[in-house]
C-alpha cells in the first residue's frame, strides 16, 4: 500500500509541475502567476477540490503523442470564496501554450455542467494561445461545447472571466457570453484576428496592446469591465465583486449585518449641486452620500463616461445603481452609455439585485453619427432592459430629467416603483429656452427686443414646467424630497420592496433590439 500511495503522491507532484519548471520560471519572469496559484489566492485556503487532475490529451499527430502532460493544459474543479462555493478552472499556459483540445474542452464543460445543476458560479481563468491547432476541428467543437453552456448558464448563476495572458480568435467568445470580464494590464489581451492578420488584411500596423489590451477594450470596446494592474490585484478585485453577487437566480445577494455611514455626508449632499443648472458635477459624489461607507464598486468605469452604474451596499443589502453623469458628455445618453446601462440592469434583475437610478439627463446625443450608427435601436437596449426588470426599482431625479430620456431612465411610467425628485429637478420635454423658442417663436420675432422676449418667455416656461411639481401633482413623482432626505427614503423604499413579486407575461423570450 506504502508504493501504491508513493506513486500517487508522485503524479500529483508531476502534475502540479504543468509544462515543467522551466516554463513555470518562465511565467514568472512575464510577471505572471501560474495557473495552480492563480487559484490559490482566488479562493479561500485550503478549499479547492481538483478535478480531472491526470486527464490527457488523446491526439497522435504532428508529434502530440510524444508531449503529455497530466491535466492537459487546464486546472479545474471547485472550492470556496468567502465561505460560499464557486467552481474555477485555471488556463495552464505553461503546458502547449494553454492551447484548447478536445480533452481540455470536455473537463471545462464537467465542471459547467455541474456548477448549473447545483445552481453555483462558475469562474474562469484564462490564459492560453487559443485552439490547438494540431488537432483540428475537434478542438474548434471543444470552443462551442463551451460557448453552448455559458449560453445556457447566463442567467443563472453568475459567470465570471479573469484574463491573464492571451485570449485570441475563438476563444474571446466564452468571456464575451460571461457576465463580467478582468483584464490585468499589459499582461492580457483580447481579440478576433491579431496584429499580423490585421496587418495583411487592412495594412493596419498596431501592438496587440492597442489592438486588444486592458486599456483598449476598458475605454473603446467595452468588452473589459474591470482592469488591474497584477495578477494579484485582479484576484483579489474578483473576491471582492462576489460579496455583492448572489450563487443564482434563485437567492439573494449576502446581507452584510455590520455596515458603517457617516451622518456628515447627508449635511453636506445639497452643496453637491452647483447653483448654475448648466455645470457639471460628479455624479459618483451624490451616490456615495447616500450608501454605507466605501461600498461602491463601479464597473464599466472606463468606458461610456457618461453613465455611471456599479454595486454598492445600503444598510448592508446589495442595490446595483445606475447614474447619468453630468461631468461627461453634460450626462447625455448615447450608444454606448445606453448599450452599457442595459447590460447592468439586465444582470441586476437576472440575480435580484434592486436597481437605484439617478437621473440627471439633458436629452440623447444628437448627430448624424448617433443617428446613422443605430442610437434608436441602442437606446431601445436601455429602454427595454429597465421595462423588463421585476426587482424593487427606484428612481432619484437630481435636476435635468428632459425629453425620452426621463422615460428611459427608469421612468413610473415604465415600471418604476418609487420615483422621487430633489426640488431642484427640471422635469420637461426640453430645456426652457429650447422650448420658448418653438413655443413662442412668432411672438420672439415679432418683438422689438427679441432676446429680452425670449429671455421672458424662458423664464415663464421655467416657472411653469422647469420644477417637479407638474409632475408630482399628475403623481409621476411620488414625492419631492431634500436631498438630506435620500438615504432614508431609499432605506425605507427598498424595505417595502423586499418581498416584491412580479411576472411577464408568459413567452419563450423577448426580442431586445439588438
Amino acid at each position: 500500500m506504502e508504493d501504491i500511495n508513493k506513486k500517487l503522491i508522485e503524479k500529483r507532484e508531476e502534475a502540479k509541475l504543468g509544462g515543467g519548471q522551466a516554463r513555470i520560471d518562465s511565467q514568472h519572469k512575464k510577471g505572471k502567476l501560474t495557473a495552480r496559484e492563480r487559484i490559490t489566492l482566488l479562493l479561500d485556503e485550503g478549499s479547492f477540490q481538483e478535478m480531472g487532475m491526470f486527464v490527457e490529451h488523446r491526439s497522435q499527430d504532428f508529434g502530440l503523442d510524444k508531449q503529455k502532460y497530466p491535466g492537459d493544459g487546464v486546472v479545474t474543479g471547485y472550492g470556496t470564496i468567502h465561505g460560499r462555493p464557486v467552481y474555477v478552472f485555471s488556463q495552464d499556459f505553461t503546458v502547449l501554450g494553454g492551447s484548447l483540445s478536445e480533452t481540455y474542452a470536455d473537463k471545462i464543460c464537467k465542471i459547467m455542467d455541474l456548477a448549473l445543476k447545483s445552481q453555483t458560479p462558475v469562474i474562469g481563468l484564462n490564459d492560453s494561445g487559443g485552439a490547438r491547432i494540431q488537432e483540428g476541428v475537434v478542438s474548434l467543437a471543444g470552443y462551442a461545447d463551451i460557448f453552448y453552456r455559458n449560453t445556457r448558464a447566463s442567467g443563472v448563476i453568475p459567470q465570471l472571466s479573469v484574463i491573464m495572458g492571451p485570449c485570441a480568435g475563438g476563444a474571446v467568445y466564452s468571456p464575451a457570453l460571461t457576465d463580467f470580464v478582468f483584464m490585468v494590464e499589459d499582461t492580457s489581451y483580447m481579440f478576433v484576428t491579431g496584429p499580423n492578420v490585421v496587418k495583411t488584411v487592412t495594412h493596419e500596423e498596431v501592438t496587440s496592446e492597442d489592438l486588444g489590451g486592458a486599456k483598449a477594450h476598458a475605454e473603446k470596446s467595452g468588452v473589459n469591465h474591470f482592469t488591474s494592474p497584477n495578477d494579484v490585484t485582479v484576484l483579489k478585485e474578483v473576491r471582492d465583486l462576489m460579496t455583492y453577487l448572489p450563487q443564482n437566480w434563485q437567492s439573494l445577494a449576502p446581507h452584510k449585518e455590520k455596515f458603517n455611514f457617516d451622518e456628515k455626508k447627508l449635511e453636506n449632499i445639497a452643496s453637491i449641486l452647483p447653483a448654475n443648472n448648466n455645470m457639471p458635477y460628479d455624479i459618483r459624489e451624490v451616490i456615495e452620500s447616500v450608501i454605507d461607507d466605501e461600498t461602491f464598486r463601479e464597473v464599466h468605469k472606463d468606458f461610456a463616461t457618461n453613465i455611471v452604474v456599479g454595486f454598492a451596499r445600503i444598510e448592508g443589502r446589495t442595490i446595483g445603481v445606475v447614474a447619468n453623469q453630468p461631468m461627461s458628455l453634460a450626462g447625455v445618453l448615447d450608444i454606448d452609455s445606453s448599450r452599457k446601462g442595459a447590460r447592468f440592469v439586465r444582470f441586476c434583475d437576472s440575480f435580484n439585485i434592486p436597481l437605484l437610478t439617478f437621473e440627471d439627463v439633458p436629452g440623447f446625443l444628437p448627430g448624424t453619427d448617433q443617428e446613422w450608427n443605430g442610437i434608436i435601436a441602442h437606446g431601445a437596449k436601455l429602454l427595454y432592459a429597465f421595462s423588463e426588470a421585476t426587482v424593487p426599482r427606484v428612481t432619484v431625479i437630481t435636476r435635468k430629467a428632459y425629453g425620452g430620456a426621463f422615460d428611459v431612465m427608469n421612468s413610473k411610467n415604465i415600471g418604476a416603483d418609487f420615483n422621487f425628485a430633489w426640488p431642484t429637478a427640471e422635469i420637461a420635454v426640453m430645456g426652457a429656452k429650447g422650448a420658448a423658442e418653438i413655443i413662442f417663436r412668432r411672438e420672439i420675432a415679432a418683438a422689438e427686443d427679441p432676446a429680452a422676449k425670449l429671455a421672458e418667455k424662458e423664464a415663464e416656461y421655467a416657472e411653469k414646467f422647469a420644477n417637479p411639481y407638474r409632475a408630482a401633482e399628475r403623481g409621476i413623482i411620488d414625492d419631492v424630497i431634500k436631498p438630506s432626505e435620500t438615504r432614508n427614503r431609499l432605506i425605507n423604499a427598498f424595505k417595502i420592496l423586499e418581498n416584491k413579486k412580479e411576472e411577464l407575461p408568459g413567452k419563450k423570450h423577448g426580442n431586445i433590439p439588438m
